[in-house]
């Protein structure tokens, strides 16, 4: 058996729903990796690459052209964020990831990307259904996980938000797609992202003084 037949089978099934071992690792990375990142710890980034590569095979199975092509982005901005996020620990007072609200060019950037990027994936979804069976769904996802990416790289607040969103939408999609544990892990990724989200908003409120610990 290779082992991209291993990953696309079965691991054990639960409420009537087969679990792909792809879609469980898969998944599983990427909870450790938003996990890492509500620590601002730098291996966020090689845990969400290594999220990006399994989960390619979990979406290909099923079909989810937009969840192939929004992992694929995964890895190219992982790849982007770490570097980042390494030269951000290397200019911050306390040697720790500098974390901020974006400022309102910002974040009508983000929003403006956002829509505009899901109306074009989700258009071009649209014109060729072999692409995805769920097309806007798909797109939304495919789009918001890139922007919520991009506000953490860029070390914004509003990336938590951003996941918020997205994951709104990812819980049924991926419930009807057959992906069942990654809409347990969808649920589980709300409940981190708010944690996530009190911290950072702490934490960007709260001035840290130079040669202070964070």
């Amino acid at each position: 058996m290779s082992a991209l037949s291993w990953l696309n089978s079965e691991a054990f099934s639960a409420f009537g729903q087969a679990i792909k071992w792809s879609d469980m690792v898969g998944n599983t990375m990427g909870l450790i990796a938003l996990a890492l990142g509500w620590r601002r710890s730098i291996w966020t980034w090689p845990a969400q690459l290594l999220s990006g590569v399994i989960l390619i095979a979990a979406y290909a199975s099923a079909q989810l052209t937009g969840g192939v092509g929004k992992q694929f982005l995964v890895i190219v901005v992982a790849l982007w964020g770490w570097r980042q996020w390494t030269r951000g620990r290397q200019h911050a007072q306390d040697g720790s990831i500098a974390i901020r609200f974006a400022t309102a060019k910002e974040r009508g950037l983000l929003a403006g990307g956002a829509v505009l990027g899901t109306l074009a994936v989700g258009g071009l979804f649209t014109l060729y259904p072999s692409l995805s069976w769920s097309p806007w769904a798909d797109a939304y996802i495919f789009v918001g996980t890139l922007v919520a990416m991009v506000a953490q790289a860029r070390g914004l607040v509003e990336f938590w938000f951003a996941w918020l969103l997205v994951d709104l939408v990812g819980v049924p999609l991926a419930f009807s797609s057959g992906l069942a544990f990654s809409g347990l892990v969808y649920v589980v990724y709300f409940a981190l992202v708010l944690w996530g989200l009190r911290d950072w908003w702490l934490r960007s409120r709260t001035p840290v003084l130079e040669g202070a610990p964070a």
